[in-house]
């Protein structure tokens, strides 16, 4: 069975008075796991996250914390502050414009994004889940924030079949898996045996599909990432997710002129937004996995 090890890469985000985080999805040769197509992890640290208005197109933006609290606004009219233990889910669908800035410390989480199928052309959405379901079994205890594991069901709104969970390993267990779903996993703190594979915070372990049960040993809190085995090739470039280059440029094009109809306005922050990069002089193609 396949047990990849892909490395985290440090990444600025935000710009100027952004903050660094650690990548390890996308990564080269693994675009998808499921319909995951993101992970970053922030933190801990004492640093204010200021990530000022900015689009999304084609996804769903999953924000997680550890510790800390961040206040999100949007386009929509959504104003919260998100603490720990609870779950902001942000769906682009054609397009939205949102914030995300710290309000206390020190900050440590996970933002993560969800690809959406081929009908992503939906109306955008927001909601906030203050609180989730507990997954508990005998070593394995935690919460999952997204979709299904086991029979612990997340209310979250998904429009593929997944998984998202938190969880802390105090002993040897083993999580239930689907075999026709590919996982993944990662460790926040300490360290878990699993697969032949000892793993500490920092990568990403691509478990791929087949496995009924994955047996697990050690002291650490790990997300466990999972899903049907996402049909499409996506091209991703800054905050969109497509299929084309053509619908990356218009989207891009839209944010800069400012199109109202399309990602709205965010009247707290006037007209202070993160401009787009330019596009690469060359053609954006999807991403294409190249596993072993």
């Amino acid at each position: 069975m396949v047990a990849e090890l892909y490395p985290a890469r440090t990444v600025p985000l935000g710009g100027i008075r952004g903050i660094s985080v650690e990548r390890v999805l996308p990564h080269r040769g693994l675009p998808t796991v499921g319909a995951w197509c993101f992970y970053d992890h922030f933190g801990p640290h004492q640093d204010v996250m200021t990530v000022l208005p900015h689009p999304h197109t084609g996804l769903q933006t999953v924000t997680w914390p550890f510790t800390g609290e961040i206040r999100h606004r949007d386009s929509l009219g959504s104003d919260v502050v998100l603490k720990p233990g609870q779950l902001n889910l942000m769906t682009s669908g054609r397009g939205i414009a949102h914030s995300e800035i710290s309000v206390s410390g020190p900050l440590h989480g996970l933002q993560l994004w969800v690809a959406l199928p081929a009908d992503r052309e939906i109306e955008p959405g927001f909601a906030q889940y203050p609180a989730l379901p507990t997954y508990a079994s005998a070593g394995i205890e935690g919460m999952v924030f997204m979709g299904a594991l086991g029979d612990v069901e997340s209310p979250a709104a998904v429009h593929t079949p997944l998984v998202g969970a938190e969880l802390t390993i105090t002993r040897s267990g083993v999580l239930p898996l689907r075999p026709d779903w590919e996982y993944a996993l990662v460790v926040v703190e300490g360290a878990v045996g699993l697969a032949d594979v000892t793993l500490t915070p920092g990568p990403l372990l691509y478990l791929g599909t087949g496995r009924s049960e994955l047996p697990v040993t050690g002291d650490a809190k790990v997300v466990l990432l999972g899903g049907e085995p996402f049909p499409d090739d996506l091209v991703m470039w800054w905050n969109f997710v497509g299929r084309s280059h053509q619908e990356i440029a218009e989207a891009r094009a839209d944010w800069e002129s400012a199109t109202p109809t399309r990602f709205g306005q965010i009247p707290a922050h006037g007209t202070h937004r993160i401009p787009a990069p330019e596009l690469p002089n060359l053609h954006l193609t999807p991403r294409k996995r190249h596993l072993t």
